[in-house]
């Protein structure tokens, strides 16, 4: 049984911090009020599961987010008549921070939530928040000419405007979710409940509870019921068997881990995962967690042949994650949300190397080739697939580098045949067919590399940081051989970062740096040409300077040209520069690597990051 008692005090307790959230993020009273009235009917709809959860205002809260933040897309910046000058001059300072700034400064001044927890609740590593926080922190007092110590103070101050606030009583919010949750119960009767509806004879049980609710502004539930879209439900017996496991790897031993609908716990049970749902207003999910172990090797003879040393079994996981959306638009932003999860991986150590489209696999379908690199290298082999209004996402991870996209794609076709005739469902699974594409849209800065497109580094204490994309003033990715610069009037978008990592002594001498550009095409033609002349006259006239080129690419559209360059610095000791300039159409970037004598980076890898690099560059232009 759900208890009353328990939600009434939740909802007392909880609505006027969450509103205050809400609203800071939005500037929209009616909207963010709005939005938790409907996230608590929506709680009470899943109670029972809900008032389990460890902490069920941090289930409750991006609910509620989501919700404001989609109803306020009319009006970018809204704010309430009447408010006062402190509060306006807050709110202003708000809207110039990006949304992961504004909700990492909102909760961490506004809630009891640990770092950890909000990083969570952004949706970000906890290095990245803590990056996007203290930036937040200087911009908001910059813009609201404000100590940093005071701006918890300030965001308080919006408490005068959200304890206007008036809310419905908790009778009325718990009928609204239990109407909801009658209409999902009333999936089975639909055809009766058309037909009555259409004779006019529909009467809610209860005391009016219907009237109460319009009075709300909340859904209606025989509108709900009317809607076909609303009718499937979704079973576990769609899920993957441990037999279809065969298919990342016949030799391992496969055991069922885990099936369950993902509501316990951060909801983060799959590999890059950044969200419980990919659609948190979906009709139903499962996930699915295998768990394999490979054959047991023989032990390794030592040269004191005495004693052997064991060789641990390897291992592997598997993932199945399924959900069935209200509608097949709502499934069609699902499974983009899910391509957004792995097109740019959020996990330490991550890098994306491939993507492939899969035909004849349920209406779309995608795979994803990560490596992670964090301990011994392992593959994630993702597939995304969606058919109607379901939602189907395969992850592997294995031992080693295992690049081809067959296996994967094979267990993301046997996925899709089992749902594609459940309810809901729509096309089933051929023969897949793969064609690699271009790494979609993803990163800080579209057409720029991010920390996700780049390689392992051996012996590198953590993972890859990116600092924060700058006007292009100084172009540390050149080298003394074509001292490029991305300046001048001709030149626009000209922007740079550099990625690094921090603790490593020095830091500021090791990393990778990418600078880009847009000029016109002839423009762009000629600016690479001109720095391929200053190498090529380098290689010839400066003392102590050797330079290898490792690839060189041209046509009317693309240039790619990659060096190696070594320069003496002292009769012992020289300098090892990987350096490319690369251009599609319009658009050039610059990237260089400067290595270590302790860390340095792959030829064929660093070639794999110029690829990208140009791959990325018309998203630049698209901007």
């Amino acid at each position: 049984m759900r208890d009353p008692e328990e939600f009434d005090a939740f909802y007392k307790n909880v609505r006027d911090r969450v509103l205050l959230e809400t609203y800071a993020l939005t500037g929209d009273l009616p909207v963010s009020r709005a939005a938790v009235r409907d996230a608590f009917a929506v709680a009470w709809h899943h109670w029972r599961k809900v008032s389990r959860l460890d902490d069920p205002e941090a289930w409750l809260r991006p609910l509620a987010w989501g919700r404001a933040q989609r109803r306020h897309t009319a009006r970018i910046w809204h704010r309430e008549k009447d408010l006062d000058d402190a509060a306006k001059t807050t709110l202003d300072a708000l809207a110039k921070l990006s949304v992961p700034q504004r909700k990492a400064l909102i909760l961490t001044n506004l809630s009891p939530l640990s770092l950890l927890a909000i990083s969570r609740a952004v949706g970000l590593p906890q290095t990245d928040v803590e990056r996007e926080l203290q930036t937040a922190t200087a911009q908001f007092a910059i813009s609201r000419d404000t100590g940093t110590t005071e701006i918890r103070g300030h965001l308080e101050h919006l408490r005068t405007v959200t304890d206007t606030a008036q809310w419905p009583r908790v009778s009325i919010v718990r009928r609204a979710g239990a109407a909801r949750r009658r209409t999902h119960t009333l999936v089975g009767v639909a055809g009766t409940a058309l037909v009555l509806i259409a004779g006019g004879t529909f009467v809610s049980q209860g005391n009016t509870s219907t009237a109460s609710l319009d009075d709300e502004n909340f859904d209606s539930p025989s509108a709900a019921v009317i809607k076909a879209d609303d009718g499937p439900t979704l079973k576990d017996d769609v899920l993957l068997a441990t037999a279809d496991l065969d298919l990342v790897d016949s030799k391992m031993s496969w055991v069922e881990a885990r099936t369950d609908d993902n509501a316990a716990g951060n909801g983060l049970a799959l590999p890059c995962q950044i969200q419980r749902y990919a659609d948190p207003e979906g009709s139903g999910a499962f996930v699915r967690t295998f768990e394999g172990t490979g054959p047991k090797p023989k032990p390794v003879k030592t040269k004191a042949k005495k004693n052997a040393k064991a060789v641990p079994p390897a291992k592997s996981a598997a993932w199945e994650l399924v959900e069935l959306s209200g509608t097949e638009k709502a499934a069609q932003a699902a499974y983009s949300n899910v391509n957004s999860w792995y097109a740019g991986c959020l996990a330490e150590r991550t890098q994306l190397l491939s993507v492939h489209r899969v035909g004849q696999v349920g209406d779309d379908a995608r795979v994803f080739t990560l490596r992670s690199w964090r301990g011994s290298p392992r593959t994630l082999r993702v597939g995304v697939a969606r058919s109607g209004q379901l939602t189907v996402t395969t992850v592997s991870r294995v031992d080693g580098l295992q690049l081809n996209p067959s296996k994967p794609a094979a267990l993301l076709a046997a996925a899709v045949n089992r749902v594609c005739s459940a309810p809901g469902g729509n096309a089933c699974a051929g023969e897949p067919a793969l064609k690699e594409i271009d790494a979609p849209v993803a990163g800080l800065v579209p057409g720029m590399l991010s920390e996700f497109d780049l390689p392992p580094i051996a012996r590198a204490p953590g993972p890859w940081i990116g600092t924060e994309p700058v006007k292009a003033k100084v172009n540390v990715a050149s080298t003394r051989c074509d001292r490029t610069e991305f300046t001048g009037k001709s030149v626009r978008r000209n922007l740079t970062r550099t990625f690094l990592f921090p603790a490593v002594d020095k830091a500021n001498e090791f990393g990778l740096t990418e600078t880009v550009g847009i000029w016109s095409p002839g423009n762009a033609r000629t600016f690479v040409k001109d720095v391929r002349r200053r190498v090529d006259e380098c290689a010839e006239n400066a003392f102590g300077t050797e330079v290898r080129q490792l690839r060189n690419v041209a046509d009317e559209n693309t240039d790619v040209t990659a060096w190696n360059i070594s320069m003496e610095i002292s009769d012992k000791d020289s300098v090892q520069f990987l350096m490319a300039i690369v251009r599609s159409e319009g658009t050039v970037a610059q990237v260089g690597f400067v290595p270590s004598q302790a860390m340095s980076m792959d030829r064929e890898d660093f070639l794999d990051v110029v690829d990208r690099a140009v791959s990325r560059l018309p998203q630049l232009r698209a901007r």
